[in-house]
């Protein structure tokens, strides 16, 4: 068997996508491929939040319509960009040899790498928070900013597991202000998968800053996947703010212009958006782009009737 054909056999046995494929083929014990493959498969992390939004619920989806990943992407010599990263399902889908991560929001980042550099003392911390409204109250009138790295990721993932819905908002001032939710026992240390989170992402870096900074180093063969704040459906829509600052037509034509940077270097692009006419409008006028409609949950809303199936789109230039 050539190692293209053993890749392909891993990734059909596991139904898991090829760049997956490819790390688990390079890790794997070649005398017992397949129990070693096994083997590594079930020590694979997942996100250590939930994220309104987060694409884990659509990867499927994305693969059985051959939209993802890239089948010409050499995850050999090929490197892998998420700059709004938000859980991080689609990295942790793909646990590509070489990631950049990145994002706006600070207390994600740091949670990151306090994950990838502290994980243990992290775990100390999360086992000593307690499920109760009033001491929930307490924590999230903390300012992170005076906390150190330590307690500002132990203080966001206690609140992720324990808010409503595991939302993440904040106020125009920053402040995190999404309300108690109803649990009668949430995980909220996985430390297992905390732990097997650390050790993915040890070669990983992980910074805080602007999506724009992905054409510094991106280059021709490389992935790009944007998942950035969906452009609102409504003017009441745009709940899932996770950062202060609002993305709105002026900040998607920008991010449309990155894109299309990245497509002239030859980088395989990925977006996700919401199915608007603004949106589909300014994808369309690229050439070589193509704009899928997939079919994701939506699980929050004030109108119980309005929770369901929504379209949104994948735009992709492979």
């Amino acid at each position: 068997m050539t190692k293209d054909q053993a890749i392909l056999e891993i990734k059909k046995t596991f139904n898991i996508n090829s760049i997956y494929a490819h790390r688990v083929f390079s890790l794997a014990d070649k005398k017992n491929l397949l129990e070693d493959s096994f083997r590594i498969i079930s020590e694979k992390p997942k996100p250590f939040v939930k994220w309104v939004g987060g694409k884990r619920q659509l990867l499927a989806q994305f693969r059985l319509m051959n939209l993802y990943p890239p089948e010409k992407f050499d995850p050999k010599s090929g490197k892998y960009f998420e700059p709004f990263v938000g859980g991080g399902a689609v990295f942790f889908d793909l646990l590509p040899e070489t990631a950049y991560l990145s994002d706006l929001n600070n207390e994600l980042v740091v949670t990151y790498n306090v994950i990838k550099n502290d994980v243990e003392n992290l775990i100390k911390s999360l086992k000593k928070h307690k499920l109760d409204k009033e001491y929930f109250l307490k924590i999230r009138a903390q300012n992170p900013e005076k906390l150190s790295d330590l307690n500002t990721a132990s203080r966001f993932i206690y609140l992720n597991r324990t808010c409503f819905n595991g939302m993440y908002r904040v106020n125009s001032k920053g402040g995190f202000n999404v309300p108690f939710g109803k649990y009668t026992n949430p995980l909220i240390c996985d430390e297992n998968n905390l732990r097997k989170a650390s050790k993915t992402l040890k070669n990983v870096e992980i910074k805080k800053q602007d999506y724009k900074e992905v054409l510094k180093k991106a280059k021709k063969g490389d992935f790009v996947y944007f998942d950035p704040p969906y452009y609102p459906v409504s003017k009441t829509a745009s709940f899932t703010s996770y950062t202060s600052e609002a993305f709105l037509d002026k900040e998607q034509i920008e991010l449309r212009d990155t894109f299309v940077e990245l497509h002239k270097r030859g980088c395989f692009v990925m977006l996700s958006n919401s199915d608007t006419p603004f949106i589909n409008k300014i994808y369309s006028e690229i050439k070589g782009v193509r704009i899928t409609k997939v079919q994701a949950g939506r699980a929050i809303n004030s109108d119980a009737s309005k929770r369901g199936k929504i379209t949104e789109v994948l735009v992709i230039n492979y």
